[in-house]
């Protein structure tokens, strides 16, 4: 015979993704009833709005199957008052780690693509090295793990120092302060085969753990697609907006309205679209040549209401600067307006994380 004290238990094997703690301990289970050989579970959320929710009622039923597989299980979504979700996020809150209490961060854009190839982290540091070159103070934090290129492109090799904050960031050659599992391994050419959870507790220690100090702008710059690293970052770091680059092929534009709905589900602002790759210019005539077709951005950008910010060359001499690590170096006259319209968008104050549930 089922009891409910047997499945309280069973259910604090089941980890809330986030906040990584069990959901009985969070005080999600509000109730939880047996009759007729079904099994029913009061589930309150944060949030309805929770992108996890699927998950957690997954773990929920498969938690409860592992008593009986012959339960039949149903769960029921509620919502957590306000006070009930102070207390988590408070809690939360008091676990601040060293180095994110002593950290004055104003703006965090998060860089973002739907696909990978469409030069989203050229994109991050060209935005870095603009703001830099406006006198702002500048940091880097490299959001993709699995496929990190920011230290390359700022001629960054050394592990960072460590401070009785926490990690110290690696330091440009104009000052922009940059941190990166790349700078971490033994060798840049090393594979992280993470799992989920490993790489969203490296973004995190990436936020909380690393002593920024004082910055103007933190720019982001994340994995391509809408998976646990975006999420991640979306949930428990405060941000003042996501910019969001495509290139002209239609399909690029597709998948960039995907990670679009991503961001307002998640009701980030989205500061505008940056078309990359959109044109060659003739070294010999001048003209522009569209070597992967029309233009697609436009229609993406009226389609999803956001600002069109630009459109960017694609240029051999950006890629030479950024496999010689010279990023800084390079002109960039074509991205200093389109870092303007960036600045021009950014709200006074950053969207607070609701930890997803």
């Amino acid at each position: 015979m089922i009891t409910t004290e047997a499945i309280f238990d069973a259910l604090r094997g089941v980890i809330d993704p986030e906040l990584g703690r069990n959901i009985v301990e969070l005080g999600m289970v509000r109730d939880v009833t047996i009759e007729n050989g079904q099994v029913n579970v009061v589930l309150a959320l944060t949030t309805l709005a929770c992108p996890l929710k699927s998950k957690i009622v997954d773990d929920v039923k498969s938690a409860i199957g592992k008593l009986d597989e012959n339960l039949a299980v149903e769960v029921e979504l509620a919502e957590m008052t306000p006070q009930e979700r102070a207390q988590i996020l408070g809690q939360q809150q008091e676990e601040k780690p060293l180095a994110e209490r002593f950290n004055d961060i104003h703006h965090v854009i998060a860089v973002m693509s739907g696909k990978g190839g469409v030069g989203k982290s050229s994109v991050a540091a060209l935005l870095a090295v603009a703001l830099r070159r406006q006198g702002q103070r500048v940091g880097v934090l490299d959001a993709d793990i699995t496929g990190p290129s920011i230290p390359r492109m700022f001629g960054l090799h050394n592990p960072p120092a460590m401070s009785p904050l926490g990690i110290l960031p690696a330091d440009s050659q104009t000052g922009i302060k940059v941190i990166s599992i790349n700078l971490l391994l033994p060798s840049e050419d090393e594979a992280v085969i993470w799992r989920g959870p490993l790489i969203s507790g490296a973004i995190k220690q990436f936020w909380g753990e690393v002593f920024w100090g004082d910055l103007d702008t933190l720019v982001i710059d994340l994995p391509p697609g809408t998976s646990d690293a975006s999420l991640t970052v979306m949930q428990s770091i405060p941000l003042s907006g996501v910019v969001l680059v495509t290139s002209p092929q239609d399909l690029a534009g597709m998948v960039v309205r995907k990670a679009a709905r991503m961001a307002q589900q998640l009701n980030i602002p989205i500061l505008g679209l940056v078309e990359n790759m959109s044109y060659v210019t003739c070294p010999d005539c001048g003209r522009r040549i569209e070597v992967f077709g029309p233009s697609q951005a436009a229609l993406t950008a009226a389609q999803l209401g956001i600002p069109m910010l630009g459109h960017l060359p694609l240029d051999p001499n950006l890629a030479a600067r950024c496999d010689a690590g010279q990023v800084e170096d390079y002109p960039a006259t074509e991205f200093e307006p389109i870092a303007q319209r960036i600045m021009e968008r950014v709200p006074a104050q950053k969207v607070k994380p609701v930890f997803g549930h």
